[in-house]
């Protein structure tokens, strides 16, 4: 898939002394976020002298190097000479089938979400899981996936009072925006449910499960077989059935 013709051009922004982002728009979409992606890939591929890190967002690739050892303007160079070369359809796509408890104990905003919208819980719950989402980026916490492709009438701002810690692998949404979570942190987002899959697990390889590029495809579980697949999972067991490579 070539470069698409309205996309617009990279844009270089320094980050201190260290570090330059590499801006492919100002929208979230697939194209934009291929595009990071697929630049990210290209430096794996053929490292740059003096990078010691990129990080991948949904818009843009910021890129750690080491000011003593590369020179700024030839890295700059090279990478916009790279960001105008890569496509949004390079690298892989894996789909994931991800188990998810719905509401209750596992989810305790889903009713009132629901109520608020006019439909059952179990509508919710429906129109959640019908959909395939995009990860865009893992961030914030280890292993913390925000996911693209949420249906618009399910959209939900975030709450007034963060909560100050939440359930670990929690199912959340915040905005346009739903997300998997990895371990206990602060949220803002609202729970409709929880995942026995691990995103993050020390000891474990992969320690990430998910990488930005996956689709994700959720499925309810009942209550009663949580614990089984959180007793499998906490052992280092995907849990998530991997259901294509593309």
């Amino acid at each position: 898939m070539p470069r698409p013709a309205a996309t617009p051009m990279p844009r270089m922004r320094p980050c201190g002394d260290a570090a330059v982002s590499v801006e492919f728009g100002d929208t979230v979409d697939p194209v934009t976020n291929g595009l990071v992606l697929a630049l990210d890939a290209a430096l794996s591929a053929a490292p740059i002298p003096g990078v010691i890190e990129t990080v991948p967002t949904y818009r843009s690739l910021l890129v750690h190097f080491d000011p003593v050892a590369a020179d700024v303007e030839k890295l700059e160079a090279c990478l916009m000479a790279l960001a105008l070369s890569v496509s949004p359809a390079a690298g892989r796509r894996r789909r994931w089938r991800v188990p998810v408890t719905y509401g209750g104990a596992f989810g305790v905003d889903l009713d009132d979400l629901a109520a608020e919208r006019g439909m059952t819980s179990e509508a919710f719950a429906q129109l959640h899981h019908a959909s395939i989402y995009r990860i865009y980026m893992i961030g914030f916490l280890p292993g913390f996936a925000y996911l693209g492709g949420l249906d618009p009438r399910l959209h939900a701002p975030r709450r007034l009072t963060p909560r100050p810690i939440i359930p670990a692998q929690s199912v959340s949404i915040g905005g346009a925006q739903t997300a998997i979570g990895s371990v206990e942190g602060p949220s803002g987002w609202s729970l409709i449910g929880r995942t026995p899959v691990r995103g993050f697990l020390r000891g474990r390889d992969p320690v990430f499960l998910f990488e930005p590029g996956d689709e994700i495809a959720f499925e309810p579980i009942p209550a009663s077989q949580w614990d089984e697949l959180d007793r499998r999972a906490a052992a280092g067991e995907p849990v998530a059935a991997l259901e294509g490579v593309r």
